[in-house]
């Protein structure tokens, strides 16, 4: 089997990392490509599971080496992937999902047009506040400057929704995470003529239907919620903040 690069991106409380987690749960031969970051761990993450964390000065030193694939500064961190992790990938024959932002997302395009984009939306600013909100409390850090930074810098993100192939709304965790898994089974299907043992027929409709270009429908009251036209992708008079149940 060739392996299959996929870029999978969201703005920060989406769950993108939930839906990766259990989409590997269910389908073998998917490698995650674990980041390197500059950040200090947060709550109960570990050094070499959600991230290898290390310094600013070594972090410069593998850019100087050219030891990532792609790399970008966010809030003042910075975050990467090592191609070492896609060389593995490739010569164990696995496919590689890799959960990074839009600047590191164009980086990987523009060195790998074949690979397959995933943009995961939340269904509205107010669900993702209450997600943000619930993560920060369950890392043990309250910053509601923190937060609402991340918000504006969500409806940022999420402008760049044109630039993926798929398109996913994470408003239900179960329907979520069967279009991911119907996504990376049809590009299995149509790139390497892997067969889908079980009702072929509605996975790829299911994938079809995640497409950008049949997405618009179910993409337009979200982006408008984000306060973004839905027409030009441009955003519009910045969202409100409806007040929180809690």
């Amino acid at each position: 089997m060739a392996g299959i690069l996929f870029i999978i991106s969201a703005p920060s409380g989406s769950g993108k990392s939930t839906l990766v987690s259990e989409l590997r749960k269910q389908v073998s031969g998917v490698d995650f490509a674990v980041s390197w970051t500059t950040r200090a761990p947060r709550g109960s993450e570990e050094d070499g599971r959600e991230y290898h964390f290390t310094t600013r000065e070594e972090f410069l030193r593998m850019v100087d080496k050219g030891l990532f694939l792609e790399y970008a500064e966010v809030f003042g961190h910075f975050y990467g992937t090592a191609r070492q992790s896609l060389d593995d990938a490739l010569a164990a024959g696995h496919d590689l999902m890799l959960d990074i932002d839009v600047q590191g997302a164009a980086q990987v395009r523009a060195k790998m047009a074949e690979a397959v984009g995933i943009f995961v939306l939340p269904p509205n600013p107010k669900v993702l506040r209450t997600r943000l909100r619930n993560r920060s409390r369950a890392e043990g850090v309250m910053d509601e400057d923190e937060l609402f930074r991340r918000l504006g810098q969500a409806r940022n993100e999420i402008e760049n929704y044109r630039q993926y192939g798929y398109i996913l709304v994470n408003d239900v965790l179960d329907r979520a995470v069967a279009q991911l898994e119907a996504i990376v089974l049809s590009e299995r299907f149509y790139r390497n003529g892997e067969e889908i043992a079980y009702r072929s027929r509605r996975v790829l409709e299911v994938a079809a239907a995640c497409l950008q270009a049949n997405s618009q429908e179910r993409l337009k009251p979200v982006l408008e919620a984000f306060g973004i036209d839905g027409d030009s992708g441009q955003q519009q008079l910045p969202f409100g903040d409806e007040p929180d149940d809690d």
